[in-house]
């Protein structure tokens, strides 16, 4: 069967009976595929990711992250990993995850770029290859959690993970502002136009803590998120406040030393997918 161009009008296949997914390496174990989607960029996908499988972590899970955003990846730099190169496993056509300090497993287009500043310049079906090839030709090792972090829109590479991955479940980062009402609808729209089951919304740069009187400051005016939660019938999972501790923990790398109370709700939420 031939490869899906996502050009509709030259199609002729009935795309409600075709299956999209590709399977892992024989060598993978992965038990449930949660994705980050947000439909504009600078919310916070990245972040909520890198937070989300740390948390999760914690709590005995084995997580992974698989970095989709070919052209901007960030997921190495918060982990303290972005000079690591993804190795070839010998004697077959894969590759070994890089692995952080707490044993979260890494996959992302920097490690296997000779600089990581070097700029990928592709297309948008390259780009999607590359998703897939990091979801069939790595080794993920016996993983409870797979967070796939997604580049923002609604475009080929969300489709492509939503048909490619067996995912079990989205997330959609906002923020605070008005205008990301509308972008977060597009996010919904499409995991319904796909199937997809909504786990809920994060709401990142939700408030900043008075460091003297503890008062929560919403810097971006009142929050809108309640509404469109009610709108949808999803549940806020965490508002996470913008602090300097998370600021200076993922520049420097160190964003696994990060104890986020205010995710507790959403790590119950996905947890629960294998409760």
């Amino acid at each position: 069967m031939a490869e899906c161009s996502h050009d509709c009008s030259s199609c002729n296949e009935n795309c409600d009976k075709r299956d999209f997914h590709i399977d892992l390496n024989e060598k993978s174990s992965v038990k449930k595929v949660i994705g980050i989607l947000s439909g504009k960029g600078g919310v916070g996908k990245s972040l909520v990711t890198s937070l989300l499988a740390s948390r999760v972590n914690k709590d005995g899970f084995k997580t992974a992250i698989l970095d989709a955003d070919i052209t901007g990846p960030s997921i190495p730099e918060s982990f303290g990993v972005g000079d690591e190169r993804a190795t070839a496993v010998e004697g077959e056509d894969a590759l070994n995850p890089v692995v952080t300090d707490s044993g979260i497993q890494l996959m992302s287009m920097n490690f296997l770029l000779q600089k990581e500043t070097d700029p990928v310049i592709w297309r948008g079906p390259v780009i999607a290859g590359a998703v897939k090839q990091f979801w069939s030709d790595v080794i993920w090792k016996n993983v409870d959690f797979m967070f796939v972090d997604m580049p923002p829109g609604t475009g080929d590479v969300p489709l492509t993970v939503f048909q490619s991955l067996p995912v079990d479940g989205i997330i959609i980062v906002s923020s605070p502002q008005q205008l990301v009402r509308v972008i977060v609808e597009k996010a919904v729209n499409m995991a319904n136009m796909m199937n997809i089951p909504i786990l809920g919304i994060v709401e990142n740069m939700s408030y900043v803590k008075c460091p003297d009187c503890g008062k929560e400051i919403t810097v971006f005016g009142k929050s809108n998120i309640d509404e469109i939660a009610k709108t949808f019938d999803i549940p806020v999972l965490a508002r996470i406040p913008m602090e300097e501790a998370t600021s200076r923990a993922v520049d420097e790398g160190d964003v696994e030393s990060l104890d986020c109370d205010y995710l507790n709700a959403a790590a119950q939420k996905i947890e629960s997918l294998l409760k």
